[in-house]
């Protein structure tokens, strides 16, 4: 059995191991010694990874997670078109488990990405648009400023009274403290009414002028492209839920691309779109 003092910037053997006794000097010990009682060992602490809350007993990395939900909202692809894309950089993935991370963290992605949400404008275009769902069909109720930027937007099974009433109060909580001075409506005879009723609820309704105008409205109309033409490929929702979430994502990279968030000082405009949505989910 060998045992030999050496400096640390002595080269080791492949066969030797280098053992720290706590004084600043290293011993070489061959393979085939085996010492007991002369070394004193110190095990080595492992360090704890961070990792975000959301992500923990999480098979996959966050990278992975991120990626693939990111992809299937901001382009036309398929969940097995992202099985395919994944399976080319060597991570194999089903289109079960992208459909589960959508559905689990898009309103989490949608809260984080809403604290760096720039104000939008007080004069609201409001109208609804059909969405092919099952049972039957649904709405989507949406809004935005005179500069086409996105206030609120969401999906009810119904477009009756109870149904614009519901979107109202969603876009004014979202958009608190401000509140809206005009609102262009269509000729759509419940969303009048349910504007009217909320005048009963909230003495501050009445001070919003209410107009109706369709070429006004076409800035909300033509929004709806963007949002009915990533729906198209998708042919129909199979349930209310996954219309609803998937719709607030498909939102969210709307409201992405429009350069309705700030980060603050610098040139981020010419950032990534990787690189935005990693520092706006940190």
């Amino acid at each position: 059995m060998c045992a030999e003092i050496v400096t640390t910037s002595d080269l080791m053997c492949r066969n030797c191991a280098l053992v720290c006794l706590g004084t600043g000097r290293f011993w070489r010990i061959s393979s085939s010694a085996v010492i007991f009682t002369a070394f004193a060992w110190s095990r080595a602490v492992t360090q704890p990874i961070e990792r975000d809350a959301i992500y923990r007993r999480r098979r996959f990395p966050r990278d992975v997670i991120e990626t693939c939900v990111r992809w299937y909202l901001t382009y036309r692809l398929s969940y097995r078109d992202l099985v395919s894309l994944m399976a080319e950089r060597e991570v194999h993935v089903t289109h079960t488990t992208i459909m589960r991370w959508v559905f689990q963290f898009v309103p989490e992605y949608e809260r984080r990405w809403n604290r760096r949400a720039r104000p939008v404008g007080s004069s609201w275009r409001v109208d609804e648009t059909y969405i092919r769902t099952r049972p039957k069909m649904g709405y989507l109720y949406r809004a935005v400023d005179k500069e086409g930027r996105t206030v609120d937007s969401l999906f009810q099974t119904g477009r009756g009274i109870a149904a614009a009433m519901a979107f109202f109060r969603k876009a004014v909580a979202f958009c608190a403290p401000r509140w809206p001075r005009k609102i262009t409506l269509d000729g759509h005879k419940p969303s009048h009414l349910g504007l009217r009723r909320l005048r009963r609820e909230d003495h501050r309704w009445k001070y919003v002028l209410v107009r109706k105008s369709q070429y006004l409205n076409n800035v909300v109309e033509q929004d709806h492209r963007a949002i009915k033409g990533r729906c198209r490929s998708m042919l129909s929702f199979k349930s209310y839920r996954t219309a609803t979430i998937t719709l607030a994502g498909l939102e969210l990279v709307h409201r992405i691309r429009k350069r309705q968030f700030k980060f603050g000082p610098g040139r981020w405009a010419f950032w990534s779109l990787k690189k935005q949505w990693d520092t706006a989910l940190a």
